[in-house]
Parts: C-alpha cells; structure tokens; sequence
C-alpha cells in the first residue's frame, strides 16, 4: 500500500526527488478526492521535470528560472525546489498529515487478500492519466495485475474506445508490459456498455482479444424494471462477459449529485450471474456504494462470485479498494468468492470461461 508510515516534517531530509514528490502529491489529492484540476497541475510539472538531468534541474533552481517551463507555476516550483534541495517539501508534509491515513475502520483484512483491479480507466477515455501512471501507480499499491478497462464507443461523452482505438490501445498494452518485464502485468480489458437489447458495445473479435471484460449499464437508467431485466439478463449470457459493473447505475453522494439506483429483477440477475459464472462487481467508489447493501447480501445468498474494484479514473483512486473491502467484510463475503484475489493465471482461466 502508498501509505506513509511516518508522517514526515517539512524541511527535513527528502532523498525521492522533484518527480516522486509532485507524484506523491498528485496520489494523495486524487485520494482525497480533491478537485482534478489541482492535480493536474502536480502531474504537469511532473512530466516536464522528469526529462531533466540532475544539473540542468539544479541550475534552473539556483537561477529560479523552473516557472519557465511549460506547465510548471509557481507552487508546483516551490515543491521542485525544496525537493532538489533535499528538504521535504511543506506541500507533501502538509497533504501526508492531512490524507495519507487509512480511509477506512475496516476492509483490511480483505485489501491485504487483493492480487489487483478488474476496473479502472485511462485517458484513453474519461480517465485523468495516462495508462503507464496507472499501472505504476498499481505497482506501488502491491498489485499482481491490473485490468485497463476504458469505456466503449457508445459512451461519447466518456471518448470511448472504437474498435480501431481499442486495438491500438493493446499494442500499448503490450509494450509496457514489455517494459516492465514480467513481474506486474497489465492486463486488456474493456468497460463495456450494455444495449437497451442486452447487446454488448463492441465487436466480438475485439471483445475476443481482452483478458477480461467489465459489462455496465450507462444509459436510460429509469427503464421500466421488466425491460431493464432483460436488458442484463441478455448481457450476462453473453459468453464474453465476466464482470457485472455497479449494477444499479447509482449515486448517493459526490459532485455528480445524488442518482436513485435502477429497479430490475435482482433475484433473476444474481441467479444468471451464479448460472453464467459472472462476478457481481462491488463498486469501491465512495459515491456509488453499489451494489446497496441489501443486493449485496443477497448476491452473497444466491452464490455469486464478486470483484471488488476502484473504476479508478485516477491513480490515486486505485487506493478505493479498501472501501469496497470493508463492505464485504461486514457482508461476510470470503475472500475466495472475489475473483480478483485468485492468482493471475486462474483469473484468466476463469475469464476465458475456462475455470474448472
């Protein structure tokens, strides 16, 4: 877990650097769920320090020239400058004291059985960071894997991914797995959407190409419970499925607003999930708690398999795991049930429908 033992002062000895601290900044703003607009501004001049020799960066401190550069101002300078000092920025000491604590009483049991994250998004699509942030970020974390799901082309407002993106978008997947060299693996994947005919939003041979497939309804949400039935009902006998995401589409806090949740026939939904071998994603998002409470003990009656996740739209936002653990945990759901504490080779087995 990127989580400090010590709450360090400011001005005392720092040996991370510029980048690791405007990096740590930016985790700690995203998990406190800070406007994303301060972040953005940490993660920018992270990016235009990093390519800076150790001199040129000392030299651009001395001279004070370091706003300068494209996307650095001044606070993010004063950060790069106490840090290439070797002093803790006062920045980073201030958001450790203030975000770096648990974020929850319970879950941890649970969140120490986690292998990694079926979903999570990029700025591929509606996410905040590029895809090599996230899967560092994970690392960091102590995940095994983490699953890149970004949304699919029906979601314009979410710039989802074509089947032409989406296949360029693997390719990347590939080389920075390559990168990395075996021991994390990011793994291909896809939040797509469900049709109003239980239809999947992408072509078969590419949904056939991920490792693992996270299905959500994103759209007309107040669909009468009978259509909204067969709508994931169609869904979840798609053999291609794995995942049923945040089931009941809804918000119960957040600057989104508040959004009552969907009305479908929960009992027959759990029960082809069970049948179909699908998990009932436990939504980590502080502002969806979905499923409620009362889906999710009766999921946990019927038999389902879950996958607790973060739909991280930021890397700092990896770290809401916990809070789906703690739901579980006070559900009595065991750990072998959630499919994302299994080791990556039977997760795959298990997506590719061939678990024994």
């Amino acid at each position: 877990m990127v989580e400090a033992t010590r709450v360090p002062t400011a001005g005392e000895p720092y040996d991370g650097g510029a980048v690791a601290a405007l990096r740590r900044i930016a985790f700690l703003l995203e998990r406190a769920r800070e406007d994303t607009y301060k972040v953005k501004a940490y993660r920018a001049a992270a990016a235009a320090v990093l390519p800076l020799g150790d001199d040129d960066l000392a030299a651009r401190v001395a001279a004070g020239t370091l706003t300068e550069l494209p996307g650095v101002g001044r606070s993010t300078a004063t950060v790069i400058s106490e840090a290439a000092r070797g002093q803790v920025p006062a920045r980073l000491a201030t958001l450790e004291r203030e975000h770096s604590g648990p974020l929850t009483d319970g879950g941890t049991t649970l969140r120490a059985a986690l292998r990694g994250d079926l979903h999570c998004h990029s700025d591929w699509s509606d996410g905040g960071s590029p895809i090599e942030e996230m899967a560092f970020t994970a690392i960091e974390l102590g995940h095994d894997y983490l699953v890149l799901t970004d949304h699919s082309p029906r979601l314009t407002i979410a710039h989802g991914l074509s089947a032409e993106r989406l296949a360029r978008q693997l390719t990347v997947i590939d080389a920075v797995n390559d990168h990395l060299g075996g021991a994390f693996t990011l793994l291909k994947g896809i939040e797509v959407d469900i049709l109003d005919d239980g239809g999947l939003d992408q072509t078969d041979d590419m949904l056939a190409r991920l490792d693992l497939r996270v299905a959500s309804v994103h759209s007309k949400l107040k669909m009468d419970p009978d259509a909204m039935t067969r709508r994931m009902l169609g869904a979840i006998r798609n053999p291609r499925m794995n995942v049923l995401g945040h089931c009941t589409g809804r918000l119960v806090t957040g600057n989104r607003g508040v959004r009552g949740q969907s009305r479908f026939d929960a009992r027959a939904v759990f029960e082809a999930c069970a049948e179909h071998d699908v998990a009932v994603e436990i939504n980590s998002r502080p502002e969806r708690r979905d499923p409620p409470s009362a889906l999710l003990e009766l999921g946990r009656d019927i038999g389902c398999l879950f996958s607790i996740d973060s739909d991280a739209h930021a890397p700092g936002q990896l770290d809401f795991l916990v809070y789906g653990c703690e739901r579980a945990e006070a559900a009595g759901i065991e750990a072998e049930r959630i499919v994302n504490t299994w080791p990556r080779d039977r997760l795959l087995a298990w997506a590719a429908k061939d678990a024994p």
